[in-house]
């Protein structure tokens, strides 16, 4: 009799603090991703930009030395650690493409160390600390799945979780578990006002992305309170809390705000189809009346 295929799998995420120093972000990064493959973890993804502290705090023409080609040595070092321990790895970098022309990009691996591809982040913020349009040209590569040794990914970064739409998109490819890369956080000064709220609200847009698509969404995020050299001022408090949310939205498993942890989070991928068949959000879409999402504002 034919066994049936099996849905179970581990996701890893890993969340840290960042150094100033690239080499011992990804020096640590390795070795946490290591320790996640020996703990059972089979898919597993960094922060955003785990490389470096979140640069974008300040234009800076300086910070364009921290971008790299992909294929790099740093996808190099990750194909060989996922061949090593059969797990697939998405790792988020500041690509350099060509002079002039930088993306916020993430590396998909297979779990036989081969690069799948890549995303290039379509949303680019800017925002006060957050100048990431100085650096970051917009991707040109669209929504994307791969087919993956344990599943149907997709993967979307940071500010692309703020969109319906890129879920929605993403998910019609067939993803079973939406990655978001992350770096997000307080403004010190707006913490006591505002900071309850903001965290809320970021949690639940990508909870309702799980709701709305019937499939898992996890986010990964960093800790830390970053004063950049040169920079100064308040700085930004990331806040942690990444976290799995199941494809009813239900929260599987979540990170402290303020501790370096692998979460490792076991899903059963067979929960889509099934949630999907009961919830068909997908079969009800009014795909005939949707055409003005293409434009900017409907009068």
């Amino acid at each position: 009799m034919k066994r049936a295929a099996k849905t179970a799998v581990n996701l890893g995420l890993i969340q840290t603090d960042v150094a100033a120093d690239p080499q011992v972000n990804l020096k640590k990064t390795l070795a946490l991703i290591e320790r996640a493959a020996k703990a059972g973890a089979q898919i597993i993804c960094t922060q955003e930009l785990f490389r470096s502290q979140y640069f974008c705090q300040s234009e800076d023409h300086k910070n364009f030395e921290l971008a790299e080609k992909i294929p790099g040595p740093s996808t190099d070092a990750f194909q060989k650690l996922a061949k090593k321990h059969k797990v697939v790895i998405i790792a988020s970098l500041f690509e350099k493409r060509a002079s002039g022309v930088y993306h916020n990009t993430a590396a998909i691996i297979d779990a036989d160390g081969s690069l799948l591809g890549i995303y290039r982040k379509m949303h680019i913020p800017d925002d006060p600390l957050f100048y990431e349009k100085f650096y970051f040209t917009p991707g040109d590569l669209g929504f994307k799945t791969w087919q993956t040794r344990y599943g149907k990914i997709g993967v979307l970064i940071c500010w692309d979780q703020w969109y319906p739409e890129a879920a929605r998109l993403t998910a019609m490819q067939g993803a079973e578990i939406l990655f978001y890369p992350t770096a997000i956080g307080w403004h010190p000064s707006e913490k006591a006002e505002y900071g309850e709220r903001q965290h809320s609200a970021w949690e639940t847009i990508q909870r309702s992305h799980a709701v709305a698509n019937g499939c898992f969404v996890a986010s990964v995020n960093r800790i830390g309170h970053e004063v950049i050299k040169g920079v100064g001022g308040d700085g930004l408090e990331f806040w942690g809390q990444s976290f799995v949310a199941g494809t009813s939205g239900e929260i599987l498993a979540k990170a402290s705000n303020d501790k370096e942890e692998i979460l490792i989070v076991p899903v059963d991928l067979a929960k889509v189809d099934t949630t999907r068949t009961h919830w068909p959000f997908l079969r009800d879409r009014r795909i005939d009346a949707y055409g003005d999402l293409t434009k900017r504002l409907v009068d």
